[in-house]
């Protein structure tokens, strides 16, 4: 037999553990709870009124499950917690939770709660409180003012199970957490300790424009400071930003042939008449801009000229004299969007044509997102102080500020170094991987398609050989299951697209083998 003495000690620490225990099974429940159900529910009673208590509380929960405020399995509060609330005794919503299952309303789950039943009473069959929600557009959906639906984004999530061929997203899962982690802490303590989470500036936190005017300055060749530098919630905000300040109603603007949709469609929002300028195998022709400048008053030309989008080119330096001559010329501003600058394998980056302006025609906009992941939404402005004030005062009246975190937490990551080092890393991958996606058309699609081995970027352009239709790929496609960019989107003057933009970098070399395998089978179909 073993005795066992308990000292004042042991019983001490048997005590703080078993507490210990006890408050996190208890945060457990709580977090548990606090996840089924974030948000009281909200039901207002009469008790002065001629019905029943019970009865008014049926009525408000149907009318809010029609209203579409109470989804299908969304949690239900506890009788006793709903009780509380409501200021009555708990038989009398234990009364009314038992009708409105009994009407088939709601569900009683053992161990878990009452929940909004999954299927609706036969009567309401054909409820769609989702649709309630949606309500009716206000604007029409043939008028004017209407904006077109895009589909350039990567919609990982919700297309589970189809290889997604995006048009060129990085991988965000090769992100240094470890680091972004610890600088959003950093930024986090920093900020609150000194009071800084109030209002500040539009053009966005002072540290990340300095760092950020001394890496543009030192790697891209710009001019600029911190008063030269305007933070936006990514590149296309920055465009939209740009379109906001150079352009009236009725201003022509410039795009090539095949150009970026969401660019186009922020000039557009903001009244400008579109013009398409042809395009070769070295990006924008000069002399077919230059013709429509003669004929037209363009106020500004849109360009991508490091990696064209979206055939990928790079336009050589005489061309980017020559536009900038002209638009010396002819007064026209320059919105150079170098989306992915970083992504440049083969040689040094060229630098951007803002680095080589002289006169201030250019815009010049950029993203720090792109080189971490493009939820961070961290992107810049870069211009004359004239059109940085300009971008400010429109960010003041549209968004008030960036985020202050976020944009120190990048700052830490910028001026540590780890930014550097983390491109470093992620280029060799995706050098890997377009070498792969290159070997693996090669391969598969021979004689169906025809492109060019780009020098950088995360995307290929694919030329479609045989005639084939670029316009119903996209729909042939997902049958197999593969998702692609709809080429239609690229014409900036409705004609028809011959190509296909596939991203790569965001898909390990098997998959994107497996995605091009399928798609072999679609053009073989078509």
């Amino acid at each position: 037999m073993i005795a066992i003495t308990w000292t004042t000690k042991n019983i001490q620490i048997y005590n703080i553990y078993w507490s210990s225990w006890l408050d996190d099974c208890g945060f457990v429940l709580l977090m548990r709870r606090s996840m089924l159900r974030p948000w009281d529910l909200a039901i207002q009673l009469q008790h002065q009124h001629g019905t029943a208590l019970h009865r008014q509380i049926v009525q408000a929960i149907i009318e809010e499950i029609r209203r579409g405020r109470l989804a299908r399995g969304a949690p239900m509060p506890g009788t006793r917690e709903l009780a509380e609330r409501l200021s009555v005794n708990r038989k009398t919503v234990v009364l009314a939770y038992e009708e409105l299952a009994a009407q088939g309303w709601l569900e009683a789950q053992a161990r878990r709660g009452t929940f909004v039943a999954a299927e609706f009473p036969v009567a309401e069959k054909g409820l769609d409180p989702a649709a309630l929600l949606q309500g009716a557009d206000p604007v029409g959906s043939g008028s004017e003012g209407s904006m077109p639906v895009l589909d350039t984004e990567w919609h990982g999530e919700a297309n589970a199970g189809v290889i997604d061929f995006n048009d060129g997203v990085p991988d965000s899962r090769m992100i240094p957490y470890a680091a972004l982690a610890r600088a959003f802490r950093h930024a986090l303590i920093k900020t609150a300790r000194n009071n800084q989470l109030g209002y500040g500036d539009p053009r966005g936190a002072l540290a990340l424009r300095q760092s950020l005017a001394r890496m543009l300055n030192l790697e891209r060749g710009l001019a600029c400071n911190e008063d030269t530098l305007c933070l936006v919630r990514g590149s296309q905000m920055g465009i939209y930003l740009a379109a906001r300040v150079l352009v009236r109603p009725g201003d022509a603007v410039a795009f090539e042939a095949l150009s970026y949709a969401p660019a186009r469609e922020a000039f557009r929002a903001c009244g400008a008449t579109l013009l398409a300028v042809g395009q070769d195998q070295y990006g924008l022709i000069p002399d077919e801009l230059e013709r429509l400048c003669r004929t037209h008053r363009v106020r500004a030309v849109y360009v991508t000229p490091h990696h064209q989008y979206p055939t990928t080119v790079m336009m050589p330096a005489e061309r980017r004299l020559r536009l900038l001559a002209l638009a010396e010329q002819f007064d026209f501003a320059i919105v150079e969007d170098d989306y992915d600058h970083e992504f440049h394998f083969d040689h040094r980056p060229m630098l951007p044509m803002a680095s080589i302006d002289r006169g201030g025609k250019v815009i010049y906009i950029g993203s720090m997102s792109k080189g971490l992941a493009p939820g961070l939404r961290v992107g810049y402005v870069a211009a004359a102080r004239s059109i940085v004030d300009r971008c400010a005062a429109t960010v003041r009246q549209i968004d008030r500020q960036g985020n202050a975190i976020t944009e120190l937490a990048v700052n830490e990551l910028l001026e540590s170094g780890e930014l550097k080092r983390h491109l470093r890393r992620a280029l060799r991958v995706y050098a890997q991987r377009r070498d792969a996606a290159v070997q693996v058309i090669r391969s598969e699609l021979e004689g169906l398609v025809e492109f060019d081995i780009p020098p950088g970027g995360l995307a290929l352009w694919l030329r479609l050989c045989n005639g084939q239709d670029a316009s119903s790929l996209t729909a042939r496609a997902l049958a197999h299951p593969i998702r692609l960019v709809p080429s239609e989107q690229y014409a900036t003057d409705s004609a028809a697209v011959p190509g296909i933009r596939i991203g790569y970098a965001s898909l390990e070399p098997d998959k994107f083998a497996a995605g091009i395998r399928s798609l072999r089978a679609v053009l073989m179909s078509g």
